[in-house]
């Protein structure tokens, strides 16, 4: 027997609507609604390239992504607003709402909003060194202290403690 799912439009989210300040000082919140399936792909396929150049430390050709595929991503991920906010906004902010939609369409809304309240800093993403360290040496600490198991008692043994001179070397066996 099949499985019934709920609508996919009681939960899914169509659109972002990001807060930003304009040229003017003047906030308008923007609503940017999903970028169709054929623009989605497009997005896809422009940022997994690109990735993929990047960590492969190559340079761009016009092969592997074209000059109207690099300068339409903006477009398709802003769509209907892409020009307001264009002529709105100084260059740090178009960008950062656009990545901040990007990051919305090839990944999800969580790591957009973690995106878009980074302001656009990779060391906002991530814990800091010392917040990395700090937790490092914690957890370190707390294994330990949980796994070391403690030394045995030596009292009633036979065995001397070799610094009291009084340990004898053991025969060989035959």
């Amino acid at each position: 027997m099949a499985q019934v799912f709920e609508a996919l439009d009681t939960f899914l989210d169509d659109a972002l609507e990001l807060p930003v300040r304009g040229t003017d000082g003047v906030e308008r919140t923007y609503r940017i609604p999903s970028p169709s399936a054929e623009d989605g792909l497009r997005v896809e396929k422009v940022t997994r390239t690109a990735a993929r150049m990047l960590q492969d430390g190559t340079e761009p050709d016009a092969e592997s992504l074209s000059d109207d595929e690099e300068r339409d991503l903006y477009r398709m991920l802003l769509g209907p607003v892409h020009d307001e906010l264009l002529a709105a906004t100084d260059w740090a902010r178009f960008k950062h709402t656009a990545l901040t939609v990007m990051f919305w369409v090839t990944a999800d809304l969580d790591t957009a909003r973690k995106y878009w309240s980074s302001g656009g800093d990779p060391s906002h993403l991530a814990p800091n060194r010392a917040a990395r360290r700090q937790a490092t040496r914690a957890s370190s600490a707390s294994a330990a202290a949980s796994t070391t198991r403690s030394r045995g008692s030596t009292s009633g043994t036979k065995a001397a403690s070799p610094r009291s001179g009084k340990a004898k070397a053991a025969a060989p066996r035959k």
